[in-house]
């Protein structure tokens, strides 16, 4: 019996950070990795693509950090700007 796959459709997915990284917010998963128990996802930002990091795929279901999806701007809270 396989086991079963965890994040089966993490490859193509969208995201959203609720806080920008590296001044953005919209991003798609590329690539994927298994290291033992753990899964990790290879983030692209969608207006960028030389920003790119692997994250804990789990920190993707962290609601207070990434929504599934491009979410539109309006969606969020204003951040002060930096005088």
């Amino acid at each position: 019996m396989t086991k079963k796959q965890k994040f089966p459709h993490l490859l193509g997915s969208k995201w959203t950070a609720q806080h920008k990284v590296e001044g953005w917010r919209h991003f798609e998963v590329v690539n994927r990795k298994n290291e033992g128990r753990w899964v990790f996802a290879e983030i692209v930002s969608s207006c960028d693509p030389t920003v790119r990091f692997w994250i804990n795929a789990r920190q993707l279901k962290n609601r207070t950090l990434w929504q599934a999806g491009w979410q539109p701007l309006s969606s969020f809270r204003e951040e002060p700007s930096e005088s």
